[in-house]
């Protein structure tokens, strides 16, 4: 595999790595230890344009290729990623910071989409009517888009990318990637291990860079989807930018988008269990997930036992070396990240929020230059403030105090973001009641991140998601197909004469 020690990260178009010629690079961080580990290639427009001309030579072979064939192709995928499982943590948490074990779950989580592709041929069947009227057969296609993209996030290197790739594989369109710069070297891995699959060449693509290369990959006439995952507002500028471009027939776009993600605390429920799944979603990745628990809130009688059992649990946070076994939290993955989540905290206390826990000046004893925080923890957080408002992702819990469960329920609803959110409680009908009338995409009963599997679909309402199809799962089949209708009759069964009314069913 690729030698991650290697001074630059470069593309990988049409089946080998390609060494940039644009002459632009940025730095690779540790951010365990502060120092660079690398340098990444920044694509020129050219470039971006070589990857998607080498998708679409690709696609109409691959698109013809037997689905079954295409299947064969990513369940060798898959066992190369078991191979490579601990291979594959490593440079994430290299890159990330994220704690081992963590890393370790993420390529899991991603391999269990590659598994949900390799089922391609049962999902890609479609219906059949035999003989509707007059001799007429109707049945469906569902035939792959051509050249699609995915632009992807810092916080999950190698899981969100396998939301999109397998299944655009799958159902037989080629595919360009498109990484977070700030941690490059599991696309790579990928990108070669598809390739030792026997993946034929062009029909994946990586090209690293910034936003230069997502607006040419939004530009490019020939790519006929995009999806992305990240922040709100980038998210909206890529559907935006995505679905105004004119083409054959226009591009399709699913742009998934931030999250301020609430979890409701019961009186009657468990607080210990409560309290377990708060610190272990509120502070694992050091906050850096789409669904991580970043409002926790406390109804009635609870709020005050919630906060005394917290405060202990948060300060004895375990911070350092992702790869030490015995770490919970590690590293942010920059300086200028670390520097951001800071300014909320001190946001948060000029708004009059009271400060429980202090994360800030955390320092950890051989990485004193690392991008360390350690575990916030705000109690009396008022809805208008912007430690409320505005999503942190970083290691920072708000405790929102509200007088009843019709109150949790309005407060929720009233947020621009509804990705996740989560419900503890012990009684049955308030969890039925709160699925029902909580205006979220995803959420849990006493279950603090509720990620769908990979045969279910992934996505929020509202701000958090901008397009009408979900990522993976039965959604993700349809997003990156496209449905034809096919009616039938032969010459046998054709009467004589003009029929200048409405077809019907005879």
């Amino acid at each position: 595999m690729t030698n991650l020690a290697a001074p630059t990260i470069q593309h990988f178009i049409n089946g080998r790595v390609a060494a940039s010629s644009s002459g632009r690079t940025q730095p690779v961080f540790n951010p365990a230890t502060g120092s660079i580990s690398g340098e990444v290639a920044l694509a020129s427009v050219e470039e971006v344009n070589a990857a998607v001309a080498a998708a679409q030579a690709a696609a109409p072979a691959w698109a013809d290729t037997a689905p079954l064939k295409r299947a064969r192709i990513l369940f060798k995928f898959k066992d190369l990623l078991e191979k490579h499982h601990d291979d594959l943590a490593a440079a994430i948490t290299r890159e990330h910071g994220k704690v081992f074990s963590d890393a370790k779950g993420e390529v899991v989580r991603g391999i269990e989409v590659v598994e949900f592709a390799c089922g391609a041929p049962q999902l890609l069947k479609t219906q059949f009517t035999d003989n509707i009227g007059g001799g007429i057969d109707n049945w469906q296609l569902r035939q792959p888009l051509g050249v699609t993209a995915g632009i992807t996030p810092f916080n999950f290197p190698f899981m969100v990318p396998m939301w999109m790739a397998p299944i655009a594989l799958a159902t037989g369109n080629t595919f360009v990637l498109k990484p977070s710069e700030r941690d490059p070297s599991p696309s790579l891995m990928v990108a070669e291990l598809l390739q030792q699959a026997g993946l034929p060449d062009g029909v994946f693509n990586v090209v690293q860079g910034d936003k230069l290369a997502v607006d040419t990959l939004l530009q490019h006439p020939d790519v006929k989807a995009v999806s992305f995952v990240g922040s709100t507002p980038i998210a909206e500028y890529i559907y935006t930018e995505g679905t105004k471009r004119k083409g054959a027939y226009p591009p399709r776009v699913q742009a998934l988008g931030g999250a301020k993600n609430h979890l409701v605390v019961m009186p009657d429920a468990d607080l210990d269990q409560a309290v377990d799944a708060l610190i272990g979603a509120a502070y694992g990745s050091a906050g850096e997930r789409c669904m991580a628990i970043s409002v926790a809130v406390a109804v009635g009688s609870v709020a005050d036992r919630l906060v005394e059992a917290l405060i202990p649990r948060v300060k004895s946070l375990k911070v350092g070396n992702g790869m030490d076994p015995q770490v919970e939290m590690g590293p942010v993955v920059t300086a200028a990240h670390k520097a951001k989540i800071e300014a909320y905290i001190d946001e948060g206390v000029r708004a009059g929020a009271k400060l429980l826990v202090d994360g800030r000046g955390l320092k950890v004893a051989g990485h004193e230059q690392g991008f360390f925080l350690g575990g916030t923890l705000f109690d009396q957080v008022m809805p208008e403030m912007k430690i409320y408002q505005e999503e942190i992702f970083g290691p920072v819990l708000c405790i929102v105090r509200v007088p009843d469960f019709a109150s949790a329920v309005e407060l929720i609803n009233r947020h621009e973001f509804a990705n996740g959110v989560s419900l503890f409680t012990s009684d049955g009908n308030t969890a039925r009641e709160f699925s029902r009338r909580i205006e979220v995409g995803m959420v849990g009963i006493n279950v603090p991140i509720p990620v769908p599997m990979a045969w279910h679909s992934f996505g929020g309402w509202k701000r958090s998601l901008f397009g009408d199809a979900h990522a993976y799962g039965e959604e993700g089949i349809r997003f990156y197909t496209r449905y034809k209708s096919v009616m039938q009759r032969w010459a046998q069964t054709i009467g004589k004469g003009a029929e200048f009314t409405m077809p019907v069913a005879k």
